[in-house]
């Protein structure tokens, strides 16, 4: 057993985006691909003499490779102890837990979320700072700024690590621990929620489905739901995680979890259902024929959060990505708390949870969280519905139609645009910006324009400034269009637009999200001219 330099070359494009670099599969199969990031971000760490690293992913194709190497990788930095999940499996909460309760520098996150897998789909490796939160944007700039110089890289030529069974061993200096992916995380959630309550309430009938979509959530789901808490056996479907994800998508939105929102719409539907994606760190939130829009269950959550023991105490402040409906600002403005609104990305809500300012936090893309951790945490939210529900002795659809009638419904949807030619894309977002200082005033059908502007954001904690974070389009009664370029897919770009609507008449709480929506999407393609630029008449996924 040695430590091997290598000799390399840089690969181009190794950016992390928003949520760490993604790639196809293929692509990081190149020899020194993963090595050639992984040492970049060791070197941008520096010296690691004594500390110790969390790693884990969520099973995909290639995980159980890339953990091998990233272990051999992590003796020959010198680090004291490697923590990896079992399986190398690790959910991205579970990583941020794990590095926050046993004090550890950072960890490394495998996973492209919500893309989809196997030996065709997608790839991506993230770093976690020691707060458990991705890397920050200085962070990622810097190991960004490493790959396009490094030449050679140092790594151990041990053999395999047997990461099925649990216990210590040794590559070179550095201890190889292979913890239980699911026991730091449960511990957790029982400090926060009322087991109890959650217990009693399976315990008198309750139905509920929680669909794992073959992903990494799957295990948690069983350990907690079904061992923990009492739920029935069957209560998780497609739990077990598959490299593949069982060749769906594993995205819980009503597209990409039909199972579930067609088992949900059924006469003999379950009382609650849920879903979470490929990490585990999103959610979807399902009632018995009702389905609820991420910004709402922040929104409810937020309204109701004394109800669980871990936010008995009250919240510091609600923060939401820009593009995520206001419907939680008026909660937060019932409270008396501070709304903050960032950029898209759980990383801008770290400094925010650091500082004490914040206590929940969401995003639209079906992803919420609070300062238990620094990542979004899908099952989490669905503990924390279970708790609500289990108090109130009320339903999913109860719960949101009484939110509305005292805060008012925010109507909102999102439409993405997958896989549209980047340069027209780009070319979409240069026109909306020439149009932006002319558009404020401008009568547009039933709305008239109050602003228009390229959001920039200035973080209240360290002062850095984030520019160009989505074109916003605000009408005088609050609607909104926001358009905004993703940076988590891995062929094109996808383009995303929001669309926004203040209804606080209850008369007009339950008309079909499209149907009230229709004047802003209107709009949205007149302003934008859509169809032009990308070819599409319709979005190929709406929420």
């Amino acid at each position: 057993m040695s430590i091997q330099t290598v000799s390399t070359t840089s690969f181009p494009g190794q950016r992390p985006g928003t949520s760490g670099l993604r790639k196809k599969v293929t692509v990081f199969q190149q020899p020194h691909y993963l090595e050639n990031f992984v040492q970049s971000v060791f070197d941008t760490l520096g010296d690691c003499a004594g500390k110790t690293l969390v790693l884990g992913g969520d099973g995909r194709f290639h995980n159980r490779e890339a953990v091998q190497t990233i272990l051999r990788m992590a003796a020959a930095h010198g680090y004291a102890k490697v923590l990896v999940g079992q399986g190398g499996i690790l959910s991205t909460p579970a990583v941020s837990c794990v590095i926050r309760k046993h004090g550890a520098l950072g960890g490394i996150v495998l996973s492209a979320s919500h893309n989809p897998g196997g030996a065709d789909g997608d790839f991506g490796i993230k770093y976690n700072i020691a707060n458990g939160g991705p890397a920050p944007e200085g962070v990622t700039e810097a190991i960004y700024q490493r790959t396009e110089s490094i030449k050679e890289y140092r790594i151990s030529d041990a053999a395999a690590i047997d990461l099925n069974r649990l216990g210590t061993s040794r590559i070179e200096q550095t201890e190889i621990e292979v913890i239980d992916s699911v026991a730091d995380y449960a511990e957790l959630m029982q400090k926060l929620f009322d087991f109890d309550a959650i217990r009693a309430l399976f315990g008198g009938g309750f139905r509920m489905c929680f669909d794992g979509m073959h992903a990494v959530s799957g295990p948690y789901a069983k350990a907690i739901l079904e061992g923990m808490l009492g739920a029935p056996a069957g209560t998780v479907i497609n739990g077990v995680p598959l490299e593949d994800f069982g060749g769906h998508h594993p995205d819980p939105n009503p597209v990409n979890a039909a199972e579930l929102i067609a088992l949900m719409a059924a006469d003999d539907a379950p009382d609650f259902g849920a879903a979470s994606d490929g990490d585990g760190d999103r959610n979807m939130i399902v009632g018995r024929k009702f389905d609820v829009t991420p910004s709402d269950s922040l929104a409810v959550l937020a309204a109701n959060a004394t109800v669980a023991p871990g936010y008995r105490a009250g919240l510091k402040g609600i923060a939401r990505s820009m593009p995520t409906s206001r419907a939680a600002d008026r909660v937060a403005e019932a409270l008396g708390i501070p709304a903050f609104e960032t950029p898209t990305g759980w990383k801008f809500f770290g400094n925010l949870l650091d500082a004490g300012k914040a206590t929940l936090c969401g995003e639209e893309s079906y992803g919420t969280g609070s300062d238990h951790i620094r990542e979004k945490d899908g099952l989490w939210a669905v503990l924390f519905w279970l708790n609500l529900l289990a108090a109130s002795g009320k339903s999913v659809e109860q719960l949101v139609s009484e939110h509305w009638a005292r805060f008012g419904r925010n109507y909102y949807s999102r439409h993405d645009y997958e896989a549209v030619e980047s340069d027209a894309a780009n070319e979409l977002m240069a026109s909306l910006r020439i149009k932006l200082a002319t558009l404020a005033g401008q009568d547009l059908g039933n709305y008239v324009v109050d602003f228009a502007d390229d959001f920039e954001y200035t973080d209240p904690v360290d002062g850095s400034v984030s520019k160009q974070q989505g074109i916003r389009i605000v009408m005088s009664n609050g609607s909104r269009i926001v358009f905004r370029l993703s940076g988590t897919g891995t062929e094109g770009a996808t383009l995303r637009v929001y669309l926004e609507r203040y209804e606080a008449d209850p008369t007009y709480h339950h008309l079909p999200t499209q149907q009230a929506l229709y004047p802003l999407i209107l709009i949205a393609e007149q302003v934008g001219g859509i169809t032009g630029w990308t070819g599409r008449a319709h979005p190929t996924v709406t929420t």
